[in-house]
């Protein structure tokens, strides 16, 4: 239980701090002291962190869309506001800054975490860390270097709920015997505004993506529609990612589904892995105690050169860690499932969820429910070690509050930092670079580069604009 063993020490000291009116600020992040915060991205996700950073002294605000922006302005109204963030994080030190919150589109939260970072700024960042392999490892390094000064967080909220630990202990316990696999999976199925999906090619209409206009022409980046509207600088938007004439479709969903909107395209997203991929597979990250993936492989739709795949089934070898051998790890997506164990168990019923399997049985599990399957003539668990009242792991408690104490006190720690987070998302991100090339790969962590398949390499990371550095 030791990779969780410091959430004990959390709930503990966290549970003693006062905040202190705004005022002395003796010791940069005293625990009594509140914290200077930028955000960046004040709708959507961002109007979410409101109430916790309320706390705090909102100090900045950024956004692209100046309606946003003022929507920011009216629950932070001394917050000095700004369009660029690169411009926001040039002036760190005029504010006085301690940390930033990011909230924007998918493509820039690495180049915002990582110059944050290098102005020794806590961070906590929505998901997914980053939208390729070289992002990660780039982020994940620079936070190494530093870690023990500055707190970081990936927005995997649901962390929080108490079935994380419940399954952790029942793994780490023993409950499937010797771990020997385990799967996650999410059933969303997100189309594009404007495409729609021809049943003569799938009878479920989720494989190939067609322009309503232009049947037979596989879809691409949304056409041309004219300037964009006067309250939206779309070229910050594009920001390092490659052009695209403006769409109002990229912007088409409200707040809390508007990811949806642009996330499937490759220069703006991940797809579903960068969705509830990142949540799901947390599920399974939380138990198997892993770092970085030998092997990958994928099967998913015919490839799109603008669209990641809506179907898509991606599998990893993992090796041993110092309490299991080694295992397979699986992700699932677009209602492509793994096999269920046990033929009355229906695991199409779980919209997102994860399965492990051992020797001795089956542990499923969703967000807020677990199912243990004891399997075999000698399941009779005996061999379940189960935790004691002094051992059960405590409540995580306020996700974002758990990253705001650990910005106060650098001997706390977060569940989802940017290594643990950094690891996962390299994992599913090296599991699209698979798909991209067709075959398994050979994956040395150490070096970040794919050994076997030297053409796979272009894709583990991605252009940038001119003018945009990932390092800045």
């Amino acid at each position: 239980m030791n990779r969780r063993h410091f959430l004990k020490t959390t709930a503990a000291v966290g549970a003693g701090w006062l905040l202190l009116p705004s005022g002395a600020r003796a010791g940069k992040n005293a625990p009594g002291n509140k914290l200077n915060v930028a955000l960046i991205g004040s709708w959507g996700r961002g109007e979410a962190h409101f109430s916790s950073l309320a706390t705090e002294n909102v100090v900045a605000l950024c956004d692209i869309n100046e309606d946003h922006l003022a929507f920011g302005a009216k629950r932070f109204p001394n917050a000095k506001t700004y369009a660029d963030w690169r411009k926001l994080l040039d002036d760190h030190k005029a504010l006085n800054l301690d940390a930033v919150v990011i909230c924007t589109a998918d493509h820039t939260h690495a180049f915002i975490a990582n110059w944050a970072l290098n102005r020794d700024l806590h961070c906590y960042c929505e998901k997914p860390l980053a939208v390729s392999v070289e992002e990660a490892r780039v982020v994940r390094a620079n936070w190494l270097k530093r870690k023990a000064k500055l707190a970081t967080q990936v927005g995997m909220q649901r962390h929080a709920n108490p079935n994380f630990n419940r399954t952790r202990e029942l793994i780490r316990g023993g409950a499937v015997g010797e771990l020997q696999a385990a799967y996650a999976w999410g059933n969303r199925q997100v189309r594009p505004a404007g495409c729609e999906y021809d049943a003569k090619d799938s009878d479920d209409k989720t494989s190939i993506v067609y322009f309503k206009d232009k049947p037979g022409v596989p879809a691409g980046y949304l056409p041309d529609a004219g300037a964009p509207p006067k309250n939206i600088n779309y070229d910050l938007w594009i920001g390092p990612s490659p052009f695209h004439a403006y769409n109002p479709g990229y912007f088409a969903l409200g707040p809390g589904a508007n990811c949806l909107s642009w996330n499937m395209f490759w220069d703006f997203g991940a797809g579903q892995i960068g969705d509830m991929g990142s949540h799901t597979m947390d599920l399974l990250w939380n138990c198997v105690d892993a770092t970085l993936p030998t092997s990958a492989e994928a099967k998913g739709d015919p490839f799109n050169p603008a669209i990641t795949p809506i179907k898509c089934a991606s599998h990893f070898e993992h090796p041993a860690n110092d309490w299991r051998g080694p295992i397979r790890v699986g992700w699932y997506q677009g209602r492509v499932m793994p096999k269920s164990p046990i033929g009355w168990l229906d695991l199409t019923k779980i919209d997102h969820g994860a399965m492990f399997k051992g020797s001795k049985g089956v542990l499923v599990c969703d967000f807020q429910k677990r199912l243990l399957i004891p399997v075999g003539d000698n399941a009779d668990m005996t061999y379940y070690k189960s935790p004691t009242a002094e051992t059960v792991l405590p409540p995580l408690g306020h996700f974002q509050q758990q990253w705001l104490d650990a910005c106060k006190n650098p001997s706390l720690k977060t569940a989802c930092d940017f290594e643990y987070s950094g690891n996962m998302i390299e994992q599913l991100l090296l599991g699209l670079v698979a798909y991209r090339v067709g075959k398994k790969l050979d994956y040395d962590g150490k070096t970040g580069q794919v050994t076997n398949c030297p053409d796979a390499n272009q894709y583990l990371s991605r252009k940038y604009r001119d003018g945009w550095t990932l390092n800045g």
